[in-house]
Parts: structure tokens; sequence; C-alpha cells
């Protein structure tokens, strides 16, 4: 009972926060619109002055900010997720969505597009960038399982040391282009750097089939999820089949963290940190984690992703994973001293 009560609570609060962001999001930026023009706008409350004043704002509301939003809460739950799924199959606390390289593949995928100037090209409304970073990360992801499989099995520790590996490789490509290309450099490292600027709908279309997809698996293997965390052997007593769930999981998390990065470039932090805030607020219960991660990531993002369009002023934008970055290094720092001050308490 003090169980459901305490869910309750949380959910009301997430629920609240959620509302607070967005609300927030949608009124600040280049063009401030207060809250009454929004409710005008977006449900037909209120008065605005002319026709053009409406149509100006709609599209801006609409088209510009509530896209981005959206955005925003897909990507940063998309990448919540993962990290906790990661930490979860790979008992490692500071795995995190870019753990297995997939995020240095989408950055070479990206490299590559733009080194070859095919930035300017689209794909069903998507730029060539998303798809070329997209491709990479998928191809770097299948070189980590080839070489973590050891007879036939995917292995924690050997899955870590092989996305090293990958990454490594990776980077020394990435960085052999950027000075092949010194005119593609600030473009390059801006991509790599993360941001949401100058996305839309059809990104967020983009993304969502692999979201709802990965997001069904994630969520329906939740239980397992707890039992993988008690070690291989002993999920294997349990009934667990350690290897076909280990890979299944580790593909969806994979997989949504590459439709992630291939739109946003990389942003760290969110998906390393959230998991951890989530487990200190709500415990290491899966179920209720993944759910919990689920929105606090989102609204995470929605939060740098707003400070970073607006802190400057005058359009000027920071790349939104520098922000979680200057978040998320000093909010990770706590938690970890927190712990280990409960731990030398509990000790």
């Amino acid at each position: 009972m003090r169980l459901v009560k305490q869910d309750i609570v949380i959910t009301l609060v997430t629920i609240a926060l959620l509302i607070a962001v967005t609300a927030v999001s949608l009124s600040l930026g280049a063009v401030k619109i207060p809250t009454d023009r929004i409710f005008h706008i977006l449900f037909g409350f209120g008065t605005l002055d002319s026709h053009s004043e409406y149509e100006n704002l709609r599209y801006i509301l609409i088209n510009i900010r509530l896209a981005r939003i959206g955005l925003g809460l897909v990507v940063g739950a998309s990448l919540a997720l993962a990290g906790t799924v990661y930490q979860g199959i790979l008992l490692n606390p500071l795995a995190d969505p870019y753990t297995l390289g997939v995020s240095t593949g989408a950055a070479f995928g990206a490299s590559l597009a733009i080194l070859f100037g095919a930035g300017q090209w689209t794909f069903l409304g998507i730029g060539t960038i998303p798809i070329a970073a997209f491709a990479g990360a998928i191809t770097a992801l299948f070189v980590v399982y080839s070489l973590g499989r050891l007879e036939g099995r995917l292995h924690p520790t050997t899955l870590i040391l092989a996305g090293i590996i990958v990454s490594t490789f990776l980077s020394a490509w990435i960085s052999l282009l950027k000075s092949l290309h010194e005119e593609s450099i600030s473009a390059i490292v801006f991509w790599i750097m993360g941001s949401l600027s100058g996305k839309g709908w059809k990104h967020l279309f983009f993304i969502l089939p692999y979201f709802a997809i990965c997001c069904g698996i994630i969520f329906f293997y939740a239980s397992e999820l707890d039992l993988l965390a008690l070690g291989e052997v002993q999920a294997q007593y349990l009934g667990v089949s350690v290897t076909r769930v280990r890979f299944i999981l580790l593909s969806a998390a994979s997989f949504i963290t590459a439709a992630s990065v291939s739109l946003t470039g990389i942003i760290g932090f969110v998906g390393l940190v959230v998991p951890h805030l989530m487990r200190f607020i709500v415990g290491p219960k899966h179920q209720r984690l993944l759910f919990y991660s689920f929105f606090a990531g989102g609204i995470m993002l929605v939060v740098s992703d707003t400070i970073a369009r607006t802190i400057l002023g005058q359009g000027q934008e920071l790349p939104v994973g520098v922000v979680t970055a200057l978040i998320g290094g000093p909010f990770f720092c706590l938690i970890l001293f927190t712990r280990r001050k409960q731990m030398g308490m509990s000790s």
C-alpha cells in the first residue's frame, strides 16, 4: 500500500513537471509568447490582436517549438531507457547508450556525409546526414556484436571491450576526416556535440516507429532485466534464456540509440545520469525504473534544449550536448557522493 501511494505521488509530480517544462519551453525563445496566447493558439482560449499575428505565432508554436519539444521528449526518453538497459545487462553502473560504440558509428557516418557534401540531399523528406548516421550506427553495432561473441554467446565484458575498440578506431577515422577536409570541421564538431536545431515533425515521425517498437520490447522484458541484474548463472537457474534475452534487449536499446543519435548528434549524460537518479528515487525494480526513467529522460533533454536555445539570446544556440554535460556532470558527482555517504553510514 505504501509503494502504491509513493508511485501515485511520484507520477503526479512527474506529470506536473512535464506540463510545466512544456509550457515554459513553448513560451521562451527569440520570440517570447505569453501563456494566454499559447492557450488561444492551442486550445482556442483568449484573443489575439490580428490574424497575421495568429498565423505567425501559430507557426512558431506548432511547427517549430512543439515539434522540437516532442522530439526532445522522445530522444531523451530513448537515451534514458537505453542507459537503464545497458546498466542492467552489462552490470556496469557507468554504462550508457554509447558504451557499445553506437554513437561513434553514427558520428563516423555523419562525418562522411558532411565531408562529401551530402548535407543538402534529402531522402523521403529527411536529410542524408541522419540516414548516413543511422547506417553508421547500425554498422558499428554489428561489428561490436561480432567481436563480442565468444562461443556463440554474448558476454558483457567482451562486449564492452569490443565497444571501446570500435569507438577508438572510428574516432581515429573521424579525426583523420577532419584533418583532410578542414572546411568541414565546424559542421562535424557541431553535429558531434548534439543539437535539436532545425528539427521538425518529419524528424519526429522518422524516429517514432523505432521508438515505439523498441520501447515495447524493453518494457516487455522488464522482469527479465531484474533477473539478469542478479547475474548470468542466477538468471539461468530462474528460467531466463540469458543469451536470447540479452541479445534482444541490447539490440532494442542500441537501435533506439542509433535512431536518436542519427537525428540529434551525440547527447551525453542523459542515459548515464537519469537511470542513476531514478534508481535512487524509486529503487532498482526495472518495471518502475524504466517507467520513470522514460519520463525523466525526456524532461531533462527538453530542459537542456530550452536552456541551449535561450541562454545566449539573439537567436544563437549552444549545442544541447554541452548543456547536458554541464548539468549532468556535477549532478552525477552529487549522486555518487550521496551514495558513498549512505554506504559509509550503513557500514
